[in-house]
């Protein structure tokens, strides 16, 4: 299969590319710089065809998937720096990038009856109670322009396209980028203590076992929504960091707090992260692994 894959010099994006290459698949990766800029490992990515493009040129990229003519394209590029999104001068470009560039993509998709993976994510609901949300439930009450914008993402695929995956994910973190782990391993080298809150409850994603599974889902026609994150049971921000703390060798004492006693996040963030995945099995896919093991294996490969 020919790919088209977006936003390659993120996270998800690197790790999905590596992915394709491996398999023997053909793959375009793009992003908004002229050139690729990500870690500079032996993997297939650095040395794949790269496209510089804004995604929120629609003429652009109509110009550049018409040209490639690819059989998927899984869009990885969005906007992700939640609280700068809170930011009046901001507003207008998150828009612009994960709505108006997404409905760019789902475009240019149909005119090359091609299909479409969009990352989406667990803020297009309020995060409310205990129960896990099901990929398939529609009580979306996003709380900040991230998570509303993503929702308005998820929609101008669904009402573009038959032939698209729309995929949940969270607490991302992998090699090629900023996550969690790095800043709090970093913190934690020059401080005594950190705190962490303890309220929000959900369960993280390790790109490179995400990545795996879409392209497993890229090879089907198995259309929908999903939910995809490591497997391990739910915990919180302060578990996480914990465990992390614990097989990385930190002594650092990690105090648990509130979300309001923390108090420092201009965007509201759910309580409620946790993610139904029970869809992909019962769809044929394998689940990622657990999310302990997913730590382990990323600590291993990161230079931290």
């Amino acid at each position: 299969m020919k790919f088209f894959v977006t936003g390659v010099c993120g996270q998800l994006g690197h790790d999905v590319m590596n992915e394709l290459l491996n398999r023997g698949h053909e793959a375009v990766g793009s992003d908004i710089f002229s050139e690729y800029s990500g870690v500079a490992d032996c993997s297939p990515v650095v040395t794949a065809e790269y496209v510089g493009l804004d995604i929120t040129d629609k003429n652009a990229v109509e110009t550049v998937i018409s040209q490639i003519k690819p059989d998927a394209v899984i869009h990885c590029a969005a906007w992700t720096a939640v609280d700068l999104a809170e930011d009046d001068d901001k507003k207008d470009k998150v828009w612009a990038i994960n709505v108006d560039g997404t409905k760019n993509i789902a475009e240019a998709c149909k005119k090359c009856d091609c299909k479409m993976t969009y990352l989406s994510t667990d803020y297009v609901f309020d995060g409310q109670g205990d129960t896990p949300w099901k990929p398939d439930c529609k009580d979306y009450k996003p709380l900040n322009v991230y998570g509303k914008t993503k929702l308005e993402g998820e929609k101008a695929v669904s009402d573009t396209l038959d032939k698209y995956f729309i995929v949940r994910i969270a607490w991302v973190f992998g090699l090629n980028g900023k996550n969690f782990i790095k800043t709090m391993i970093n913190v934690g080298k020059t401080h005594d203590t950190v705190r962490v809150v303890n309220d929000q409850i959900g369960t993280p994603t390790y790109t490179l076992d995400l990545a795996r599974l879409l392209v497993d889902m890229n090879e089907t026609d198995k259309y929908g929504y999903y939910h995809a994150t490591n497997e391990g049971g739910y915990i919180s921000w302060y578990d996480f960091c914990c465990e992390f703390y614990k097989q990385y060798g930190l002594s650092t004492k990690v105090i648990p707090v509130t979300t309001q006693e923390y108090g420092l996040s201009k965007a509201a963030r759910p309580f409620n992260s946790r993610l139904d995945k029970s869809k992909l099995a019962e769809a044929g896919f394998k689940p990622l692994p657990t999310w302990q093991d997913a730590v382990a294996r990323y600590l291993k490969e990161a230079d931290l």
